[in-house]
């Protein structure tokens, strides 16, 4: 392990549940627990966006259920941008059939036309230039090294998934590039779709994170995350997936991990989404509590369930 932190407290203890589903594959279960572990842990982490630790223990105490307000004022289980943009992606594509950029620029500008409950600056400046030149691939930019494509990258992941990693990557970048060109969003993009399929196929976290987080240090040491805790994490990518990989590693179960993320502060409904997406993929649908399944948004958790099913490419055997 790359870091043995310990756990941030926890609630007042809840016996967890599990909840019943027609039988379907290891992969599509867990392909639907990715993409509704994302949308849990965006409304979860949307609370405390912006406040620091010690903000959060102030005011809440150890933050572990879908309260909603925030300083977006949500109604509880709602989501932000980090769930809408993946929704809008996975859209795209089902409808083009493969990852294309332009498909994936005219539904993020569509996206933005609905006046969305957030939008990030990188995001709305990028896709204000598409709007103006017709071209779906932004400049490369040294200071476009922000979140906001690894947070919509899930529907890459299931649609990829089997195929080839230099196909993989490819699409990542036709989806990323259209708001972040820059190599840090590239290799963060990377790390968590290649985990994301790996978990899909089964594979061990501990071999999982010696592969892929160890290789992302290996080649970027920006991205270390076994030196110090990553608290208030920005938006800057690196601190998310620091924080990110530090709770995810340093956890046994969905819950641990996702009240572990949210309660560091920051960028917390970015930390949260992909801290969910990675989770629900690990550990599958059940392990995700049943009280936060029951509070978040039914009509985003059935689009989520929809997508994962639709974008799940099948594997030549």
């Amino acid at each position: 392990m790359f870091w043995t932190g310990e756990l941030i407290a926890k609630t007042a203890p809840v016996r967890r549940r599990t909840v019943a589903f027609p039988e379907r594959s290891p992969q599509l279960d867990r392909a639907m627990a990715a993409y509704v572990g994302l949308a849990v842990g965006d409304a979860l982490g949307a609370t405390v966006e912006f406040l620091t630790p010690n903000e959060i223990r102030q005011q809440i105490g150890v933050h572990g259920n879908l309260t909603g307000g925030g300083w977006l004022r949500l109604k509880a289980g709602q989501v932000t941008d980090d769930t809408t943009m993946a929704l809008a992606l996975g859209e795209s594509i089902i409808a083009a059939g493969s990852v294309d950029a332009r498909a994936a620029a005219e539904a993020f500008d569509a996206w933005m036309r609905a006046k969305p409950v957030d939008i990030g600056n990188t995001v709305r400046r990028n896709l204000i230039t598409f709007r103006q030149t017709g071209q779906p691939e932004a400049a490369a930019s040294e200071h476009d090294a922000g979140n906001g494509a690894a947070m919509r990258v899930l529907p890459v992941a299931l649609k990829c998934y089997g195929q080839p990693e230099k196909t993989t990557k490819i699409a990542i970048r036709a989806q990323a590039h259209v708001t972040h060109h820059n190599a840090l969003s590239d290799a963060a993009c990377d790390t968590l779709v290649l985990m994301v399929q790996d978990f899909l196929a089964g594979r061990d976290a501990i071999e999982v994170e010696r592969q892929r987080a160890g290789q992302l240090v290996a080649e970027l040491p920006v991205f270390a995350y076994d030196k110090k805790r990553r608290d208030n994490p920005s938006g800057f990518v690196v601190e998310t997936m620091q924080a990110v990989l530090q709770s995810f590693f340093a956890t046994d179960n969905f819950e641990d991990c996702l009240i572990d993320v949210v309660n560091r502060g920051g960028d917390a409904d970015t930390t949260g989404a992909i801290a969910g997406m990675l989770a629900g993929a690990r550990y599958g649908y059940q392990a995700i509590p049943r009280r936060w399944l029951a509070t978040l948004d039914q009509a985003i958790r059935l689009r989520c369930e929809q997508q994962a099913a639709a974008l799940l490419a099948p594997v030549e055997t």
